[in-house]
């Protein structure tokens, strides 16, 4: 795995918190060459650059990125190929939101946000990195998912379906650039013990941590996996999402999570 990602230049948005930060700090690990952690959160990017500069000096950047902004997105893109000598190998979109609520309380203003987040903000990513990744003649994106987007849950209608719309994308795309040399993969990262669980009274027993989380997404795109999914749950909801054999107990168990989320309980 380390020879994959030795020397090489790697963005990762959401990258000061979570899963994000816990691949910046791997890939360097890995002898990355140069790291670039965009996030929204200032404070944390400050924190966390600085942390991992002092680690790893000369290789760590961090850039304040909005990824819900097109021209946002694109600045840091530039900024983060000049910081690596005109290369970007890798390009992590990781950024995302996780958007509990019941569907009748939602409005378009919400299904729009969902989408700027989790969909729009990959797309954005893709656009500004692929004149970087034709130059130097190939490179990996990775976008994450999540496991939702198999196995769709209630209260979870729009973050259901921005994920699917992101694997749907990925999908295509690594077929239209596959004869280009740039790959494009699939993340599914299991269920995993960050701050997005503080409001919900804390992560899952069966949760992973980043660490864990990120270790197995970059051996998987080491491989160049279609789709990466960390965990043995997340793989069995694949496979048995739509098998006409499990479709009885694959709607048995979303009826119970659904009716345990109304009584107020986190399931997953």
């Amino acid at each position: 795995m380390k020879e994959y990602y030795e020397d090489k230049v790697a963005v990762v948005t959401g990258g000061a918190s979570g899963i994000g930060l816990a691949l910046c700090e791997l890939l360097l690990s890995l002898g990355a060459g140069a790291v670039v952690l965009a996030d929204l959160n200032a404070e944390k990017l400050k924190a966390e650059t600085a942390r991992l500069d002092g680690a790893y000096p000369g290789k760590v950047l961090g850039i304040q990125t909005d990824v819900t902004k097109q021209h946002s997105v694109a600045s840091m893109i530039a900024q983060a190929a000049e910081f690596g000598g005109g290369r970007i190998d890798f390009l992590f979109n990781n950024a995302g939101l996780a958007l509990v609520k019941p569907f009748d309380e939602t409005t378009d203003e919400d299904w729009k946000f969902a989408f700027d987040v989790n969909f729009y903000g990959a797309l954005y990513g893709i656009r500004a990195v692929l004149p970087v990744m034709r130059s130097q003649g190939g490179g990996h994106i990775a976008n994450t998912a999540s496991g939702i987007a198999f196995a769709p849950m209630a209260l979870q209608s729009m973050y259901s379906a921005t994920k699917a719309a992101l694997v749907g994308l990925t999908g295509s795309l690594r077929y239209e650039f596959w004869d280009e040399n740039i790959r494009f993969s699939t993340v599914i990262p299991g269920t995993v013990a960050t701050p997005i669980w503080d409001k919900a009274g804390g992560a899952p027993e069966s949760a992973i941590t980043p660490q864990e989380s990120a270790r197995g997404i970059l051996r998987g795109l080491a491989a160049n996996e279609r789709v990466i999914i960390v965990t043995d749950a997340d793989r069995e909801g694949a496979i048995n999402a739509f098998r006409p054999e499990a479709a009885e107990g694959m709607d048995q168990y979303l009826l119970n999570v659904a009716r345990q989320r109304r009584e107020g309980k986190t399931v997953v």
